[in-house]
This record gives C-alpha cells, sequence and structure tokens, in this order.
C-alpha cells in the first residue's frame, strides 16, 4: 500500500538519498580507492596498480563512487583521472576510520597484531618532530609515490618513494633520525621503508599520520615538486 503521509514520505526519501553514501562505501575496495584518492588524482590505470585489481574492476568501483557524488571523472584521451569530488569527502572518510578505530575492538587487534615485533612503530610525537625536524635532528621522508608527494605533503619531507629507497640511501644521513610517512596508519609503505632502513644500519621510526590527518589537525601541507 503506497504511503500517502507527505511528511512521511519525505523522512523516506531523503533516508534512501542518506543510504546511497553508505551503499557506495560498503566495500572494501571502494574504501582504499577513495583513501588512494585522497592523495591526489589519479588514472584508472594507477589506481588499478595501487590497489593490485583489474581495470576492469576498478573502473566499476569508481563509477559506483562518482554515481554516489563521491568523486569526479575526467576523460583525456583514452585515460580517465579521478579526483576526490571536495575536500570534506577525505574528511568523512577520515572520521569513518576514526570511527572504526574506536568502535570496532577488531581493528586494534588486527593492527597490533601486524605491528608486534617490528622495531620503530612507535607512536611520533608530532610537534617533538617539528622541533627535531627545524633542529637539523631529523629528516622526514615522504615514501609514497611521487604524484602523491606533488598533491601535497607535510613541509620540510624529502620524496623517497618506497621503490628508489635503496637505491637513494646514500642520500640519508647516517647520523640523524629518519621518520618515514606514507598515507595514514593503515598504510603499510612507511613500514616497510622502516624495515629496509633499520636493516641497513639506520635510526629510523614511523610517523603514523599522512597528510589527510596532517592538514585535518590544522598544519601546514605543502604542494609541489621538493
Amino acid at each position: 500500500m503506497a504511503n500517502t503521509n507527505p511528511y512521511r514520505r519525505f523522512k523516506d526519501e531523503v533516508y534512501e538519498q542518506f543510504a546511497r553514501i553508505g551503499k557506495a562505501l560498503s566495500s572494501p575496495r571502494r574504501l582504499e580507492l577513495l583513501d588512494l584518492l585522497c592523495q591526489g588524482p589519479r588514472t584508472v590505470e594507477v589506481l588499478a596498480r595501487e590497489a593490485r585489481l583489474g581495470v576492469g574492476n576498478t573502473s566499476r568501483h569508481l563509477q559506483v563512487l562518482r554515481a554516489a557524488g563521491l568523486v569526479e571523472g575526467e576523460r583525456a584521451g583514452l585515460f580517465v583521472t579521478y579526483r576526490i569530488a571536495e575536500c570534506v569527502v577525505c574528511d568523512f572518510y577520515r572520521d569513518l576510520r576514526g570511527l572504526a578505530a574506536r568502535r570496532l575492538a577488531e581493528v586494534e587487534r588486527v593492527t597490533r597484531r601486524f605491528l608486534e615485533g617490528r622495531e620503530g612503530m612507535e607512536a611520533v610525537d608530532r610537534e617533538g618532530l617539528l622541533e627535531r625536524v627545524r633542529g637539523g635532528q631529523a629528516v622526514v621522508i615522504d615514501v609514497r609515490p611521487r604524484e602523491e608527494f606533488s598533491a601535497g605533503h607535510i613541509p620540510g619531507a624529502v620524496s623517497v618513494p618506497l621503490e628508489e629507497l635503496e637505491a637513494r640511501l646514500s642520500e640519508l644521513p647516517m647520523g640523524q633520525e629518519i621518520v618515514a610517512y606514507c598515507r595514514g596508519p593503515y598504510c603499510v609503505l612507511a613500514i616497510q621503508a622502516v624495515e629496509r632502513l633499520r636493516a641497513s644500519g639506520y635510526r629510523a621510526v614511523r610517523l603514523e599520520e599522512g597528510v589527510i590527518d596532517w592538514r585535518a589537525r590544522g598544519y601546514e601541507v605543502a604542494r609541489g615538486e621538493q
């Protein structure tokens, strides 16, 4: 039986629209793609490579996110570049990630199990880090791909993509602390970087926060090449 109550109909219709966002984010793969796009614009092919997905599957996930108004796509020749529709989308994703960490004990258990026994993963004090960087006591390296660094990075950080790290070790001062960061607390690039640096004799630690966390706390974010 059709609902003829205009007040109830209004609520049903508006909550149905709200649910579109939840449906779009109900896939772990789409959440990962959203996280990647919060780092900067990407083509479908690059997103597929970073997320370890097929191009066709990646494109279908992106179309769902686009239909929900979370991302935008622009075609240039044979390639389509996607970007976040607006900054508030990344704020929403960060809040969702934080809510899951606070309310779902499994998030902490999975993270603790993965980090257990790995050195250099202790929390890094942000204010203390800034002071050490200014005083020349620490070097901050951004181990994300170069296009992410260009789209936004922590001021003073040096771009050293993970795949270039071993070839560029000689550029890093052995006597200083090396602080590696990537996309945030659940990104593994910085974890791998710290492990490789420590294996080579460097004093290295991981900065858990990524650029979207840095920005959300009111810190300046730099753009462009170093």
